[in-house]
């Protein structure tokens, strides 16, 4: 089964204390995979996320020759316990200019980003493509960086589909890389240095202060390249919704089963933005930046603002106008049939206290749009989520999760918007 085109979520009829289980890091995830096919021997990833983005990404690898087992995880549906056999910087399979080995990254950035420096290791011809939407996302600054480094890429415009025309056994040389408007070109790059022999500077923002570099290098610095076992944390972005309810539910008490020890993920400091909830009417709330503050868990802040007693102002929001949607203009819009009071300026959105109401709400196959309104519909009644399965891309058993009585769950009923009928077991998995 499948989840229907259009789910309406109806809030708890009772709350009842909660801990919820969250699956893996999608960012951790996808960078452990290429560090593991770039290590000597086998690495196996416990508590790795298994979504679309990351089966992207283990299918692109067997594409280029890697041997990957998939095993269930016990302790979280949407885990798996991954082993990847590495090749110490070797990749098996390539094509040549008569025919290209092609890999396909759907709308998977990471995925796309993290394995382009990859292929420049290898000894042959490659041909990436993906979606409608990543062929229209920025790649400009990594295929510049590469070519720096003396690889040959052919693309138009700075964007896939792209040619890539590897090296075996990599190079040596230096490139800088522009992170204005992606941090993910940074981490591309220093995930395959080692191998390749690359000295990578940045350029466009600090990357000791970029959160997304930070968690590379960190990840790098504790990886284990010669083979081993490696813990993948939870996704902070994904228990963001989870933590939301527990703000905007009266009387919710909502924690994350194994809250990440580190300090790696942005997102691991939404419960900050989170004590405006417990704050009172006095307070002065500071700007909450995407590039300082939160990375993709700021759409969480953002969608339940309208519910604070004091205007809300989110800064530095450039970013997020190229990714999976032009999330600031659809944030926008969706807010505005709810009720919300706000306004845009720049890469800046002020919201202001309102008096919200349920609406259908259009997601543009946007995951975190789904889910951000997923969970104000936890408050507000009426909500209802067009194209719900467009989670899938990051965490699958979603709705399942919203769904499953306390403590496992938060106990809402998922609705066929259509029919009326409650979605219950297989029916609210993406």
């Amino acid at each position: 089964m499948a989840l229907p085109e259009i789910v309406g979520i109806v809030p708890p009829a009772a709350l009842a204390p909660a801990v919820v289980t969250i699956p893996g890091s999608k960012s951790i995830t996808n960078r452990a995979l290429i560090l593991a096919a770039l290590a000597d021997g086998e690495t196996r990833l416990r508590g790795a996320l298994w979504s679309d983005d990351t089966e992207i990404m283990v299918e692109a690898l067997r594409a280029l020759g890697f041997e990957i087992g998939v095993a269930a995880d016990p302790g979280e549906a949407a885990n798996r316990t991954i082993a990847v056999f590495g090749r110490g910087g070797r990749i098996p399979n390539a094509g040549n200019d008569a025919a290209p080995l092609e890999i396909f990254v759907g709308n998977a950035g990471t995925a796309a980003r993290f394995l382009l420096p990859l292929l420049c290791l290898g000894g042959g011809v490659y041909r990436m493509s993906g979606s409608a939407r990543m062929h229209e996302r920025p790649q400009a600054a990594l295929f510049a960086a590469l070519r720096q480094l003396g690889y040959r890429l052919d693309a138009e415009g700075g964007r896939l589909p792209a040619v890539v025309r590897g090296e075996a056994g990599g190079g040596s040389g230096a490139c800088v890389v522009s992170i204005e408007e992606s941090s993910q070109f940074a981490s591309a790059l220093l995930l395959s240095a080692r191998r390749g022999g690359w000295r990578v500077s940045v350029s466009g923002e600090d990357a000791e202060e970029s959160a997304y570099v930070a968690l590379t290098t960190k990840l790098i610095d504790v990886f284990p390249t010669s083979g081993g076992d490696f813990q993948v944390e939870p996704d902070c972005s994904s228990a963001s919704y989870f933590l939301a309810a527990g703000a905007i539910l009266p009387e919710a008490e909502v924690a994350i089963a194994s809250w990440p020890e580190s300090d790696w993920q942005p997102d691991g400091r939404f419960s900050a933005f989170l004590q405006r909830f417990r704050a009172g009417d006095e307070t002065e709330y500071r700007d909450i930046s995407r590039l300082h503050d939160l990375g993709d868990a700021i759409m969480t802040a953002i969608v339940i603002a309208p519910l604070l007693p004091r205007a809300s102002r989110f800064v530095d929001l450039g970013r997020l106008r190229l990714q999976e949607s032009e999330r600031v203009a659809a944030l926008h819009r969706e807010l505005e049939r709810c009720g919300a009071r706000l306004t845009e300026s720049g890469d800046a959105l002020t919201i202001a206290p309102s008096a919200l109401h349920g609406a259908e709400i259009e997601t543009y196959d946007d995951h975190r749009l789904a889910m951000c309104f997923s969970a104000l519909g936890l408050r507000v009644p009426g909500m209802r989520i067009r194209n719900p399965g467009c989670v899938a891309k990051t965490f699958p058993n979603f709705y399942a999760k919203l769904a499953a009585a306390p403590p496992a769950g938060l106990g809402a009923t998922i609705l066929d918007a259509t029919s009326g009928r409650r979605l219950t077991g297989a029916d609210l998995i993406a």
